[in-house]
């Protein structure tokens, strides 16, 4: 489910518009992720390099952003979401709102300028709530499908210890590249020992029919 959807300015983390899910149990507490969503915007605009995309765990939700032209796409969704349904969420919302406001967005200096996005932001919301709706989009988008790779960090690491998201994206990528080499290894190790095992088989398999033919002779 689609929690809650922000929109920011990259440059100094100025909001531009927001959708909040108003249902009474999910509302519960919203503040705290709304207040950690304006933290992560201030820390991708003091960040000289943010990833592109970035995964944050946050209690029983997850933060999922995309930044593109200087404006980022922030939701906040279910952990049992779709990680590629919710990046292809944010790349329609980027559409659209480039379309329509993209050449406003450095001109802007009033929070929520453009807070009448709410109303397609809940429209592309619903399609993607729709079960039916979500099956066709499992289709599309082919290009996300790398989105898998995307390191899930926890937005603590981000907002309480201070680290960056560039330095917390580049450790992601080298424990990403060790576990691939260590998969490797790990591969070619059980190659090797079930040729061991092949070899083996066959020297007792030579061993009995010499032995038989030294028997039979």
């Amino acid at each position: 489910m689609v929690i809650m959807t922000m929109i920011a300015r990259v440059a100094d983390g100025l909001p531009l518009a927001a959708s909040v899910q108003e249902d009474e149990q999910a509302g519960r507490g919203m503040m705290e992720y709304q207040n950690q969503a304006k933290q992560l915007f201030r820390k991708i605009s003091s960040d000289p390099q943010p990833p592109a995309r970035c995964s944050l765990e946050s209690g029983p939700y997850i933060f999922h952003y995309f930044i593109e032209r200087g404006v980022c796409y922030l939701v906040l969704c279910d952990k049992t979401f779709s990680k590629r349904l919710a990046y292809s969420f944010l790349e329609d919302l980027q559409t659209e709102f480039a379309s329509n406001f993209g050449a406003k967005v450095e001109t802007v200096s009033r929070p929520y300028s453009f807070i009448e996005f709410d109303t397609y932001i809940q429209k592309v919301r619903k399609n993607y709530m729709d079960s039916r709706a979500r099956k066709n989009l499992t289709s599309i988008n082919t290009e996300l499908q790398d989105v898998q790779r995307i390191m899930v960090q926890n937005i603590d690491d981000v907002l309480q210890r201070g680290d960056s998201l560039s330095v917390l994206d580049s450790k992601a990528s080298h424990l990403s590249s060790m576990s691939s080499k260590y998969k490797k290894d790990a591969k070619y190790l059980n190659l090797r020992a079930s040729y061991a095992k092949i070899a083996a088989i066959v020297a007792v398999v030579v061993v009995f029919l010499l032995f038989i033919r030294f028997w039979i002779l």
